[in-house]
């Protein structure tokens, strides 16, 4: 009974460590068309606090880098990798024992998209990251993602 306990406290307590972690960040999605059927999807992040959340390319081993997955559409083609636009912040942070890269306040996150055809679909699938501040890091986090494009 005491291991059935302590699993479910274990649980709880992790469910919530990844629950902070997505409420440092916020997240909001917009598709602009650049030419005949393609749009860019900016996949924009706010961070909280005096939080800051790796780039794509964090450095190193150590601290988890912020990463897209998308979930394939025979709709539509991925155009490219995800580019970030923002002001990024190269530091040596002692918890990793070397250089990294991050994020502060805001990062937007760029993918192009390519439609096979003039219809309406969505763009699907998960942004993983981790925020640190000077203190601590929260677990990483899992977001999903969703984007109405085309039509």
């Amino acid at each position: 009974m005491k291991k059935i306990l302590l699993f479910a406290f274990a649980a709880m307590t992790g469910t919530l460590a990844m629950a902070q972690s997505s409420k440092q960040v916020t997240w909001t999605y917009a598709a602009k068309k650049i030419a005949d059927k393609t749009y860019e999807i900016h996949m924009t992040a706010v961070i909280g606090g005096d939080y800051h959340m790796y780039a794509q390319n964090a450095g190193g081993d150590g601290p988890i880098p912020t990463s897209f997955t998308f979930t394939k559409s025979p709709l539509l083609t991925l155009d490219g990798a995800v580019k970030e636009n923002g002001k990024m912040v190269k530091k040596f942070e002692s918890a990793w024992n070397h250089d990294v890269q991050y994020f502060e306040r805001t990062v937007d996150f760029v993918q192009v998209v390519k439609l096979k055809s003039n219809i309406k679909t969505a763009l699907a699938g998960k942004v993983e990251f981790m925020v640190c501040n000077d203190h601590e890091c929260l677990p990483p986090a899992d977001v999903d993602i969703k984007v109405n494009i085309g039509g």
